[in-house]
């Protein structure tokens, strides 16, 4: 599918200045996405939780172009500090869109961005960051000519966008939880965008926990976009994809039946299946620390005391995440303050759960449109 629309383009002259903003969350993947083909598709499918408090606030600011150019004139700052590295990946990213929306290169954009979590740190992000973005844009796509027929076609749309610039951007723009890639029982599932299941899940995950322990918030030494690039020959790639299909398809199952014991073995089971693949691959390389393992190997130890069924996952870097149900978040907690956080830099974790998607923010009035 294709958003190409060459007739979306403005008159600049009737164009006043404005601001949009939105702050979407970050996502854990439970069956990962690693490995890609063509425009940003995926190998296989992947499942995600969508975080509440691991999230990006974008405000994108737009006015009439004062001059003419071929690109997108485009200014970023991260925290208040103009980022140049991040300004030409963004105007890169919003040059690919002009099939979509060529009136982006009538104006003169100007982005505030800041996350509540470390970047780089493997906490996605990119997921978080370019899914506000596409969130922003979608929204000034209505601004400037007719609304979208219905939230359904706004988020998809937002979804579409995202994938673009972050393979896994696309499944933050819903709450809950979502799946990316072809589902033969999800009829509108889809390679181009994500697809929401908020309202498959079981309640005990409606509720879900999870815990990131900032073992490192050091940036990763090998970044999401080459670890994919390195899937092409990596030996393991055709059996993974497989695998995560046929694993994407029985967590579905069970977020729908609430099987939390089961849920955990094939979580754990993931996230060393992702770092085996980055440790398989040519050249190899390890982004697990050793406070890492430390903090995996006492979790196995409490839960095998306590029954509790917390279990973790990683994504693409150093952090663990704990996954468990509000039924034992007390002790789970404890827990962690008292047997983890020593292994934390700074003793530093982000206490998150389960969260209900972006939300569109007021702008920021103090601040120079």
């Amino acid at each position: 599918m294709t958003y190409d629309n060459p007739a979306l383009t403005v008159v600049t002259d009737e164009v006043h200045p404005g601001a949009l903003r939105w702050r979407s969350p970050s996502n854990i993947a439970l069956v990962k996405y690693w490995g890609k083909y063509g425009d940003q598709l995926p190998r296989n499918v992947s499942v995600s939780f969508t975080l509440q408090n691991a999230a990006t606030d974008t405000t994108l600011h737009y006015a009439p172009r004062r001059g003419s150019g071929a690109g997108v004139d485009v200014q970023l700052q991260l925290a208040g500090i103009p980022e140049p590295k991040f300004t030409a990946r963004t105007q890169t990213y919003l040059e690919r869109l002009l099939p979509v929306y060529p009136f982006l290169r009538q104006l003169e954009l100007r982005i505030e961005t800041q996350n509540s979590f470390p970047h780089s740190a493997g906490i996605a992000s990119s997921a978080s960051g370019m899914s506000a973005l596409a969130l922003c844009l979608v929204s000034l796509e209505e601004q400037l000519f007719e609304p979208l027929p219905d939230r359904a076609a706004f988020l998809r749309k937002a979804s579409y966008l995202a994938r673009l610039g972050s393979g896994s951007a696309c499944r933050s723009v819903y709450g809950g939880a979502a799946v990316w890639g072809r589902v033969p029982d999800l009829s509108d599932s889809s390679e181009a965008y994500a697809v929401s299941i908020a309202e498959q899940l079981h309640p005990t995950f409606r509720s879900y926990h999870d815990d990131i322990l900032l073992v490192s918030r050091s940036e990763k030494v090998v970044s999401s976009r080459a670890g994919h690039g390195l899937m092409e020959q990596n030996p393991y790639a055709p059996p993974r994809y497989a695998q995560a299909n046929a694993r994407s398809q029985e967590m579905l199952g069970l977020l729908q039946r609430g099987d939390t014991e089961r849920f955990g073995q094939l979580l754990e089971s993931e996230a060393l299946t992702l770092h085996a693949l980055m440790m398989s691959s040519q050249p190899a390389y390890t982004l697990i620390e050793p406070n890492t393992l430390h903090v995996t190997n006492l979790l196995r130890q409490f839960r095998s005391e306590t029954g509790y069924p917390v279990y973790f996952t990683l994504d693409a870097g150093p952090n663990v995440h704990l996954l468990y149900p509000e039924a034992v978040a007390g002790p789970t907690k404890r827990f962690i303050r008292e047997h983890l956080l020593p292994y934390c830099e700074d003793r530093m974790y982000l206490a998150d759960r389960v969260g209900t998607g972006p939300e569109q923010l007021e702008v920021n009035q103090t601040t120079p449109a």
